[in-house]
């Protein structure tokens, strides 16, 4: 059903609500039915995804369960791509950079579709093996409930913003139970310059997603650490920083890599799915940790149970005989991760780069502890080290370091290490945006030449509509109009600005009062001078929807305080004021800091 027959349902509701019921209040409550929702489907996938991979677990015996591990993912995304093919129309927007660039550019207007696209398609993918999280698909169906209940009950662009950061933060939340790392994952991707008032509508979707989610879907995600940190392994945190930071540099030029090289083949192609189910086949055949989103293998890790991942792989064998071949094979895995998150996105199947940093970086973080107690010169805690692994990758990949802080305190318990999870996360990020300025899920935007952080005057400029800065009221003359006529309509005008059009009204040239100052005293050459032989030509033209950020480039470079304003053909329609920009754009900024 379209927005507007919902609203029109909904009208007697709403009039009642504008009568009882404040703002603010209601902000809330739209808020907490946003978090409702978004914890709801975050246990319908959490709960949907585990029943399948049991399933399909029990229904192999162990013996061939190696074989049917690397064939269960070529299943998953074949049929997510034939879902987006005939279901979806082809049309899927994967991760979280769609969300990013609708809130920053498009008005917080999500597409109705994500609704349940990413859900299906995420459930396809993950279920049987695909090598990628949920966490993006279910924050980008949060966002979706949140702008779309902002489209149907026709709120305006600034609380809709509101309710798409509530979904997406709601999202995060369920998945992890863990509310303060969902909120400042909205704040530190989606919502930019926040201003304050949004905290609590945030901070209230993300705690009732996570009620739904632990009401509905028992488990603390990961152990629990209580142990506390020892002062003199703050060194070896100091290195584990730098190493996760040039891990996480990695991690995004690879996955962008991938997306190049899959992008060589646009839309549903077969061929791409083919290579890369294919090729994913075989990397977990090799390499079973790399099959599904991998928490099983961080859950052995943090219970200290690091000899189990070998099982099931073709290695197992030779563990007994070198202590070193773990190492190497989790060296491997690690590596290999974002290889198998790319092939599995690029190919077309759908899930994020979130639970993939968080598998990698605690793999990242046993590598790193385990090389240095091999080492025999000093013994520093792994369990710790995994857990600080996590924090610095994610902080490194999505350039969060505040939710990778506190994603990580929240779903291992490990407050005791928030020093040292401070120390990794802030570390691991400065260095990694020095190599990379952008995370992986705005570097593709900014390839685009849409850069939604290091430029919010453009994200602020591209939310006006130059059209209706468009100023008509300058009066328009004829290229044969005399000069006494020119000094006539100079004495009933405020304006110093004259376009010269034609009789089809294409722009020829402007008359400036300050240019013609001096023949306005010559009366002899009153009758005898023509406009055309007064004007100049234009400086710069501009189009009725030329981004404006571009038009005050062009102000700038020709030093000039009004430019004509036309049609591709030439035909004027009248002068944008760099004034009336400014001001414009001043007021848009008072009502972002207000919202």
């Amino acid at each position: 059903m379209p927005h507007h027959a919902v609203h029109r349902l909904l009208r007697p509701l709403l009039l009642w609500r504008a009568r009882h019921v404040s703002e603010r209040m209601y902000m809330l409550l739209l808020s907490i039915l946003v978090g409702v929702g978004a914890g709801l489907a975050a246990v319908l996938l959490k709960t949907a995804i585990s029943a399948q991979q049991e399933m399909l677990q029990v229904a192999i015996s162990e013996p061939q369960r190696v074989f049917a591990l690397s064939i269960y993912p070529i299943i998953g995304i074949t049929l997510t791509v034939l879902v987006t093919k005939y279901l979806l129309g082809g049309q899927l927007g994967r991760g979280i950079g769609p969300i990013i660039y609708s809130t920053a550019r498009e008005n917080s207007v999500v597409p109705r579709s994500k609704l349940y696209s990413q859900m299906i398609t995420a459930f396809l993918t993950v279920s049987f093996g695909g090598s990628a999280g949920t966490e993006a698909p279910i924050s980008v169906t949060g966002a979706a409930l949140g702008s779309n209940i902002g489209r149907v009950l026709h709120v305006d662009r600034r609380r809709r913003r509101l309710l798409t950061g509530c979904g997406a933060a709601a999202g995060v939340a369920a998945i992890f139970n863990s509310p303060i790392a969902g909120v400042l994952f909205a704040v530190e991707t989606i919502l930019l310059g926040l201003p304050a008032q949004y905290f609590i509508p945030l901070l209230i979707s993300s705690a009732t997603a996570t009620v739904v989610s632990k009401a509905l879907y028992a488990g603390q995600p990961f152990v629990l650490i209580t142990t506390s940190w020892p002062v003199d392994a703050v060194p070896f945190y100091i290195l584990l920083g730098l190493f996760t930071a040039f891990f996480s540099v990695y991690m995004i030029r690879t996955y962008h890599w991938f997306e190049q090289f899959f992008g060589q083949w646009p839309g549903l192609n077969w061929r791409k799915v083919l290579l890369g189910g294919t090729s994913l086949g075989v990397l977990i055949f090799l390499f079973p940790t790399l099959y599904g989103e991998g928490y099983n293998t961080v859950e052995l890790l943090l219970e200290g149970h690091a000899e189990r991942l070998t099982d099931g792989s073709i290695f197992s064998v030779y563990q007994d005989n070198n202590p070193w071949l773990l190492l190497v094979l989790v060296l491997f895995s690690l590596m290999l991760k974002v290889v198998a998150t790319s092939i599995t996105v690029g190919a077309g199947g759908n899930g994020g780069m979130f639970g993939s940093s968080l598998f990698a970086g605690a793999l990242a973080g046993f590598f790193f502890a385990r090389l240095i107690n091999l080492s025999g010169l000093i013994y520093i805690p792994e369990v710790h080290f995994v857990v600080l692994g996590m924090a610095g990758t994610l902080a490194g990949v999505i350039h969060a370091p505040l939710t990778a802080i506190f994603l990580i305190a929240e779903i291992t318990g490990g407050y005791a290490l928030f020093v040292p999870l401070m120390v990794v996360s802030s570390s691991s990020y400065l260095i990694t945006k020095y190599f990379e300025p952008y995370s992986v899920y705005t570097r593709k935007l900014t390839a685009r030449g849409v850069d939604v952080y290091a430029n919010r005057d453009q994200g602020l400029l591209s939310q006006l509509d130059p059209r209706k800065l468009l100023e008509t009221d300058f009066i328009a003359v004829r290229p044969n109009t005399t000069l006494g006529e020119l000094v006539d309509i100079f004495r009933h005008t405020s304006r110093n600005l004259f376009p010269v059009v034609a009789a089809g009204g294409r722009l020829l040239g402007i008359v400036s009062l300050d240019s013609v100052r001096d023949a306005l005293f010559d009366d002899a050459h009153y009758t005898t001078t023509q406009v055309r032989e007064l004007m100049q030509p234009a400086r710069a033209v501009v189009g009725p929807t030329d981004d404006l950020q571009h038009t005050l480039t062009l102000f700038d470079r020709h030093d000039a305080w009004a430019l004509p304003v036309c049609e591709e053909d030439g035909r004027y329609l009248g002068f944008i004021l760099k004034s009336a920009i400014l001001a414009r754009y001043r007021r848009q900024l008072i009502q972002e800091s207000e919202a």
